[in-house]
């Protein structure tokens, strides 16, 4: 782990505290031997061992005044538009971007040594065949929200290039979890299950990586915490169709009937297969304790059924 100095405990400055990843992500950070503090726009109603900040990144002054406040070692930023139904084509893309280079402007000279962004596995030209590499895999921009976030890692990229900063960008694959936005696929059948009503679905032949959010937390601290560089994926290198995965809630919820697959159509251009290739979150950062997918799934039917008590 680095530090201030010898005996020190690394000081991290956490952004998107508050957000369905960043809770997470606080959590496990929290749970280490770390000097934490995050930041939100408003303070989460989560218990962690950090000092809050409360601050606008979008404001252009915020940043300079944050990274100067709380000289931090290592900056782990998760900050951006995440709206459902809305980030993809969201304009607010352009504004994190920039909010994001001021951020990075700002940890220069200011002490920091290390810089964790976050990507996601649409920046990738996905392989019609075989799990997306970090190193191998083409990039190709698809929404303005994967080219906004590949442009600010290839800016970020170059800007700590001339520097002493380690630079590290975690991609995120398909997270689901507690606390996760309710139009969204895992919490759309849940809460139809836990209401005894049908859940429609699409077909569901599409194949992806799903990986519980509080795994993936655990995930982003671990690469906090470490000395990797470089993009770095967050998934479980598992492919699991959206069918099988409905239908898994099904047969857990005890209502397998009420899962009607085929009802709703499939998405446009909808890609086959997203699957993380795994080796450097496993060999080099060292992560490799993903749970399975019927043990997160089960414990998302749980939160959505207390949720509608």
């Amino acid at each position: 782990m680095i530090g201030r100095a010898t005996g020190d405990r690394m000081r991290i400055l956490l952004t998107g505290a508050s957000g369905f990843v960043g809770r997470h992500v606080l959590a496990s950070l929290a749970s280490m031997n770390v000097d934490l503090h995050a930041v939100s726009r408003r303070r989460p109603p989560v218990e962690a061992a950090c000092t809050w900040h409360e601050a606008d990144l979008l404001d252009p002054a915020a940043a300079p005044s944050l990274v100067s406040s709380v000289r931090p070692d290592c900056i782990v930023h998760l900050a951006w538009c995440v709206e459902h139904g809305k980030f993809w084509t969201d304009a607010a893309n352009l504004d994190w971007a920039g909010a994001t280079l001021r951020l990075a402007q700002a940890s220069a000279g200011a002490g920091v040594t290390r810089f964790v962004g976050t990507g996601t596995c649409y920046e990738y030209d996905w392989p019609e065949s075989g799990n997306c590499d970090e190193r191998s895999t083409p990039l190709l921009g698809h929404t303005l929200y994967d080219t906004a976030k590949d442009g600010s890692r290839r800016m970020l990229e170059a800007f700590f290039s001339q520097t002493e900063i380690q630079f590290s960008w975690a991609r995120l694959f398909f997270l689901y979890g507690p606390h996760e936005a309710p139009g969204r696929l895992m919490p759309s059948v849940a809460r139809a299950l836990s209401a005894g009503e049908p859940a429609l679905c699409s077909r569901g032949a599409a194949v992806r990586d799903f990986m519980d959010v509080r795994d993936a937390g655990a995930a982003i601290a671990a690469l906090a915490v470490s000395t990797v560089e470089g993009a770095v994926n967050i998934g479980t290198g598992e492919g699991v169709s959206v069918a099988d995965a409905a239908s898994m809630m099904g047969k857990l919820a005890g209502r397998p009937d009420l899962v009607r697959l085929g009802a709703l159509p499939d998405r446009p251009g909808e890609p086959p297969r997203i699957v993380a290739a795994t080796d450097r979150l496993r060999h080099e950062v060292g992560y490799g304790g993903s749970r399975p997918l019927e043990s997160g799934l089960r414990d998302v039917l749980s939160f959505w059924h207390k949720a509608a008590a």
